[in-house]
């Protein structure tokens, strides 16, 4: 029974998935996304995703004084990840950011890790990652576009970043209990992880404890 009510809930998450789609195509920057004076925070989406679908975590973390910045570079985020990695690195610098929080969805928590790996200037803080495939995905086997067989367990990419746990510590996995997108799960070894009682690769993004749990920690002192 517990398998068919995860079905059921799994399935309600694709509508969710495409009313932020939706978004990505109609909703502006909210022009107080740039105010604040906390520290500041980096949105990385997932794959095929635009900046919209971390909307309701971006807006609690603007209110809360953080200055939200958008990585317009990455367009629907389907480069590979040490090149997306680049970008989000060069944005940092363009804006001479320092101290600022990455908050990812998805593959956005990949391309995360990989810049800090890669960040020789320590303007990078810390990662805080929703629903990531840290150790792959075995669902990307069935897939065909290149942009998701990325997510192989047995990708170049993914052994590398798996090797790699030196930033770890700096890093927050918060996930939900049953991932469809990442059945095996999202926690990574020396990270503080953070298991959410919620269904959903998508639902999770809106759900008031993980929105919670984002701005515990990125404003978590240390």
């Amino acid at each position: 029974m517990r398998w068919v009510e995860y079905a059921g809930q799994a399935l309600r998450d694709y509508p969710r998935a495409m009313r932020m789609r939706g978004f990505g195509f109609a909703a502006p920057v909210p022009s107080s996304f740039g105010a604040g004076d906390a520290r500041p925070v980096v949105l990385i989406p997932g794959v095929y995703e635009r900046w919209q679908f971390l909307r309701s975590i971006a807006l609690r973390l603007s209110e809360r004084g953080h200055p939200i910045h958008v990585v317009r570079e990455l367009g629907i985020n389907t480069a590979d990840i040490p090149a997306s990695a680049e970008r989000v690195l060069r944005f940092l610098a363009a804006r001479d950011l320092h101290g600022a929080v990455l908050v990812a969805h998805s593959k956005g928590g990949l391309i995360g890790k990989s810049a800090m790996l890669a960040d020789r200037d320590g303007r990078i803080d810390r990662l805080v990652a929703v629903a990531t495939p840290f150790s792959g995905s075995r669902m990307a086997d069935l897939m065909i576009l290149p942009a998701l067989r990325a997510f192989r367990p047995e990708h170049p990419v993914i052994r590398r970043l798996v090797r790699e746990t030196r930033v770890n510590s700096r890093i927050t996995s918060i996930y939900p209990s049953f991932d469809p997108h990442v059945p095996e799960g999202s926690a990574l070894e020396g990270a503080t992880n953070v298991p959410l009682r919620i269904v959903g690769h998508f639902r999770v993004l809106e759900d008031p404890a993980a929105i919670a749990a984002v701005v515990a920690a990125v404003e978590r002192e240390g």
